[in-house]
């Protein structure tokens, strides 16, 4: 029975996965990198030994935070899908994205208070595909109350994603915001929704 629903941030609530790629490519060309879309969406958590990338990724943050501030959108359903499953299951975020951005976000759609926990990049030693932000989680719900692993579903819109719930034992629903549902067909993914729209927190009580 699931009792608690672990939410990836940007491509699950937030639709802003084009403007992080834009301001990526914006800051690694200045230190003559190239990135092109299929890159990013491929392997854009592979990117972080890249020459430059450490100063470049803070540019790329501060350029994400301007464009939340002018031109927010979340995944349609998010806020209603957040507000339901809050009212049945323990929720948390799990994100590659950094603590500032996550809350940025959650302030100006008033969702800030609905999350028990909150993983952020910088919480963790190793990005997804590993599950170190999944586990971190895990453990900061099971010691306000213990809960199984296997008891947490997962959010995702990224194959690195999906590896990572599956490794720390949880299963995962995927959305097709960021890869198109043939490519997520027989990953592992428990189900496989275009968006969160007009879905309901209790189509997890068969998981």
């Amino acid at each position: 029975m699931i009792e608690a629903v672990l939410f990836d941030f940007n491509g699950v609530l937030v639709d802003d996965e084009p403007q992080h790629c834009w301001a990526l490519q914006r800051v690694l060309a200045d230190e003559g990198i190239t990135l092109t879309r299929e890159q990013y969406y491929a392997h854009y958590l592979g990117l972080d030994d890249r020459t430059g990338f450490v100063e470049a990724y803070r540019r790329k943050s501060k350029l994400c935070l301007e464009l939340v501030s002018t031109s927010l959108r979340m995944v349609a359903g998010a806020p209603e899908f957040v507000r339901d499953a809050g009212r049945q299951f323990r929720l948390a975020i799990v994100s590659g994205a950094l603590r500032r951005e996550i809350d940025a976000v959650l302030s100006r759609t008033g969702l800030a208070g609905d999350f028990e926990t909150i993983v952020a990049a910088n919480d963790v030693p190793r990005s997804k595909p590993d599950p170190a932000a999944y586990l971190a989680a895990h453990d900061a719900l099971n010691q306000r109350r213990p809960i199984a692993l296997d008891r947490c579903v997962v959010i995702e819109d990224s194959l690195h994603g999906l590896e990572a719930a599956r490794s720390a034992g949880m299963p995962c629903v995927m959305l097709t915001t960021s890869h198109p549902s043939q490519t997520l067909q027989g990953r592992g993914a428990a189900l496989v929704w275009e968006s969160l729209d007009g879905h309901r927190a209790n189509e997890f009580a068969g998981l």
